[in-house]
């Protein structure tokens, strides 16, 4: 199990420093180049912020791709909340193996919580970010893994949206002693490559860890975009090998936040975004998803991989320069503009 470890962060190490070198890299051009085509307006619009990589995908098959200022089709950037998106795939995934089932009570696994009120939090709370934990909504460095499970109960679980690290961290030690009782690696993203990203071909440039050696579950995974976009299409094409039950319940809505599944944003009306610096408005991200039928991952920095399922289009966009995105000169991301880019 240590050796399989070693081998993906030897794998990962190789091109580490294309990914997070890359993630706050500054420079490149200010004023990006006219983009030719139908997806133009749309490609010019992301690479005035900040853009680095658009892929637009269909069935499989690269439709566009543009890599603007210091982007390239090789490099990995750092998906920062993206990587969210991960944890629903692996409980899908865990779930067909028999490993979990989203409605147990977590306590089942995180025998610390049998006897106080978190003893009602199941998977599914915990992956809907409905888990109530106390700090929950405290957006920062991940808490390791044994840390975020010390986090007590604060509201009923289902009761509100919380948005933060803390309750993917707990999945992440869910997974680690559940993988460990089935006898295999109990790394979570060794687990995810060897199960998932090798039959799809794709590896992560980087994935960050916390000092507890556990690889970070709320952030953290640096993609290049042809890999994050060929994840999108297994997703968008059934998720093969995952549950059918915990498959649906990505794109399942809450009574919570109508806007949120497990892991997952469901561009609908009334969507709670997670602040009002994040440009996901579920306002303006209603009307401009009218008639659609559109989730995606996203992450800080304008970060996105959107699934238009009604048209079969996966598209994903990354961007440079995450924390000068969030100065008060720099050009806002939203949504619902980039979405009315898009040709019919």
């Amino acid at each position: 199990m240590e050796a399989s470890r070693r081998a993906l962060l030897a794998g990962v190490g190789a091109a580490a420093f294309i990914g997070s070198a890359n993630a706050q890299v500054f420079g490149g051009r200010n004023d990006p180049a006219p983009v030719a085509g139908a997806y133009g307006p749309a490609a010019e619009y992301a690479a005035a912020r900040r853009g680095v990589s658009l892929l637009v995908m269909q069935h499989g098959k690269i439709l566009f791709e543009h890599y603007p200022s210091v982007g390239a089709p090789e490099k990995g950037w750092e998906l920062a909340s993206g990587t969210k998106s991960f944890t629903g795939v692996m409980a899908a995934l865990a779930s067909a193996d028999g490993m979990l089932d989203i409605d147990e009570p977590a306590a089942k696994t995180l025998t610390e919580w049998k006897n106080d009120a978190r003893n009602k939090i199941t998977i599914r709370h915990l992956l809907t970010l409905t888990a109530g934990l106390q700090g929950a909504g405290e957006v920062a460095r991940p808490p390791a893994y044994l840390d975020a499970v010390k986090a007590k109960a604060a509201l009923e679980p289902g009761a509100k949206f919380v948005y933060g690290p803390t309750n993917f961290q707990c999945f992440g030690e869910i997974m680690t002693r559940k993988l460990r009782a089935a006898g295999k690696s109990d790394d979570p993203v060794v687990w995810l490559q060897g199960r998932l990203f090798d039959g799809l071909g794709v590896r992560p440039t980087d994935w960050k860890r916390g000092a507890d050696g556990n690889p970070f579950l709320p952030q953290g995974a640096h993609f290049n975009a042809r890999d994050w976009a060929k994840f999108g299409q297994w997703v968008m094409d059934g998720a093969k090998g995952a549950d059918p039950k915990v498959y649906a319940a990505l794109f399942e809505s809450t009574q919570a936040n109508p806007g949120y599944g497990l892991s997952w944003w469901l561009l609908r009306p009334g969507l709670i975004g997670p602040s009002p610096r994040s440009g996901i408005d579920g306002d303006a991200i209603g009307a401009a998803a009218t008639g659609e039928d559109i989730v995606m991952a996203a992450g800080a920095g304008d970060q996105r991989l959107y699934l238009l399922r009604k048209r079969g289009l996966v598209i994903a966009r990354q961007a440079n320069q995450i924390l000068r995105a969030m100065g008060p000169r720099q050009l806002k991301w939203r949504d619902d503009e980039f979405l009315r880019l898009l040709p019919a």
